[in-house]
């Protein structure tokens, strides 16, 4: 069943890098108490999610702070060393946390994996994101087939 409006996030733990290595960091220690702007995509390094879907929340940083947002969370189903490694790729400091799902737990949970077999990537994220209120969702963006839309930032800013 895939998640909607009003639903509450299932419990889940992803891992983070950080200056020290990986770490564990569990989907309470992200959304409780915030309200958090959160980008699924479907792999680190892929040519869409890295020239345009994290590059538009890392620019707009300050404008969804501006709206009340306190966090910003890119989450994909990839090891940690990847999202580690694609973090320095892409710039990103604090500005974004990256989530790995490694197993796709959190996407299985969600409703919102896809199988990339066919394309030797294996399970997956689909492209989405959500506008997460300590733990609810309050807005849900799933983006149909390999589009880039409803997911983006300026998307997601006009919603707030």
């Amino acid at each position: 069943m895939t998640i909607k409006v009003g639903d509450r996030l299932p419990q889940a733990t992803f891992m983070t890098m950080t200056a020290e290595g990986p770490r564990p960091v569990s989907s309470d220690d992200i959304f409780k108490g915030a309200k958090v702007a959160l980008l699924a995509l479907p792999g680190a390094f892929t040519p869409t999610c890295s020239a345009r879907h994290l590059p538009g929340y890392k620019d707009r940083v300050a404008d969804f702070k501006a709206k009340g947002v306190s966090k910003i969370v890119c989450v994909s189903v990839n090891d940690v060393f990847v999202m580690g490694a694609w973090a320095k790729d892409q710039g990103i400091t604090d500005e974004v946390i990256l989530l790995a799902d490694g197993n796709a737990d959190f996407t299985r949970a969600v409703g919102l994996e896809f199988d990339g077999a066919k394309f030797g990537m294996g399970v997956r994220s689909q492209r989405y994101s959500m506008v997460v209120n300590d733990g609810v969702v309050e807005k849900l963006n799933v983006e149909e087939g390999g589009e880039f839309k409803v997911s983006a930032a300026d998307y997601m800013l006009e919603q707030l």
